[in-house]
């Protein structure tokens, strides 16, 4: 969800593994095998044979470590929890490879992730077996903060206020996934219209497919979460227990420390009280946002905006410091966007040029001076046939096509 396959692929090394390989959802043993032999294959063990079991799988996977040419060798297995299948033995054999044979090597380093959490605590990072303590780093992927969101809007050419940042955060959170489905020229109100209640299927399920993901019988902790959700300053752990019929035992303490660990919820103690009087407060922005809005509001009706409509234009100030502008047409919003339109008449794409850019971004500064707006301003296009999309249409946040004008 936050992005650790491009963090460690990209950032930390490159892309330089002696091998890479990722778990296949909702596939049994055999196909698990399967397509690990063919990332063997890939990682240069031409003649890998026919994989029976995960004790061969991983003897096989030494041929490619003991043949490789790297200094460091790299294994990096993606979705480890998708491949271990009950009655599999993956565990004992990811075990004993590591014990009995990668572990003596100071040239390998074994990377595993994956998307289910209780596994990930479970079987490796709390594990009780043969990888108990084993575990050198954990890279820990957190949420973007706000300064994050800021930028990668910017990438992404969103134009936005901060108020309106802070808006898409309170929705979202600082998971880049869900950043990439916004679309510039569109307000947060008509984003989040198309995310979660157009029919689109973009984020209408999420949530349910990332508790599904994230622990193997989601049922008891998506119960404490709605749960939490009704109580701004959340809840003790008693009360979580009546709330949600959860018996007040160990299970319910591994289900909050997994929530507590994910970044769902935080534990907190309010001044003088005692360590089990914590509080469990629920602090995920989408969680919060699903339950409080999504659930209750899918009703699929569209989003309409009103709108003041007018031409404007300033002249050049005395001092001659600044330009003069004129718009044909500003939509001044009421979802906090402002749309200066330019009118465009050609027999073909209309080609944006550096005084066309130039044009732009004059306007809008000269705008913005002189009306003292906070809204965000996005450039809306009106042409016939559309622009040509080159190096001066970044400004461009929506256009209008003369089919456009034909619908009803």
């Amino acid at each position: 969800m936050i992005g650790r396959k491009k963090e460690i692929k990209m950032l930390r090394f490159n892309s330089n593994f002696t091998f890479q390989h990722s778990g296949v959802a909702n596939s049994g043993t055999k196909i698990q095998l399967e397509r690990f032999r063919r990332s063997l294959i890939e990682s240069g063990h031409v003649r890998c044979p026919a994989l029976k079991t995960w004790f061969q799988a991983f003897d096989e996977l030494k041929t490619v470590v003991v043949s490789s040419k790297m200094g460091k060798k790299v294994l990096f297995i993606d979705e480890m929890p998708w491949m271990d299948k009950p009655n599999a033995n993956f565990i004992p054999a990811l075990e004993n490879f590591w014990n009995a044979w990668a572990s003596a090597r100071k040239d390998v380093l074994l990377i595993v992730c994956g998307s289910a959490t209780s596994w990930m605590l479970n079987k490796v990072i709390h594990g009780r077996g043969g990888l108990h303590n084993r575990v050198t780093v954990r890279i820990p992927l957190r949420p973007f903060c706000l300064a994050e969101c800021e930028e990668l809007a910017a990438s992404m050419g969103l134009e936005a206020t901060r108020y309106q940042l802070v808006q898409y955060y309170m929705a979202l959170g600082g998971v880049p996934y869900y950043w990439n489905y916004l679309q510039c020229g569109l307000s947060v109100v008509q984003n989040m219209d198309a995310m979660f209640f157009a029919g689109e299927d973009r984020l209408e399920g999420e949530f349910a497919e990332l508790f599904a993901s994230l622990f193997a019988k989601d049922a008891p902790y998506v119960r404490i979460v709605e749960a939490l959700c009704s109580w701004r300053m959340g809840l003790m752990r008693e009360e979580i227990a009546r709330t949600t019929g959860i018996p007040n035992s160990g299970t319910l303490t591994k289900y909050l420390c997994e929530l507590e660990q994910c970044g769902f919820v935080r534990r907190y103690r309010m001044g003088g009280r005692r360590v089990r009087d914590a509080i469990y407060q629920l602090v995920d922005n989408f969680s919060l946002f699903h339950f409080r809005f999504v659930r209750a509001n899918r009703n699929g009706d569209p989003v309409g905006v009103h709108s003041l409509n007018y031409a404007w234009r300033c002249e050049r100030p005395q001092d001659d410091a600044e330009r003069g502008a004129q718009i044909d047409l500003v939509i001044d919003r009421d979802d906090g966007i402002v749309n200066l339109c330019e009118m465009k008449f050609s027999s073909k794409e209309y080609v944006l040029t550096s005084e066309d850019d130039s044009s732009m971004r004059n306007k809008r500064a000269a705008f913005r001076r002189e009306t003292k707006s906070r809204k965000a301003v996005h450039f809306t296009y009106v042409t016939s046939f559309g622009i040509l999309r080159n190096r001066y249409a970044g400004e461009v946040q929506s256009e209008v096509t003369l089919d456009d004008l034909f619908k009803s």
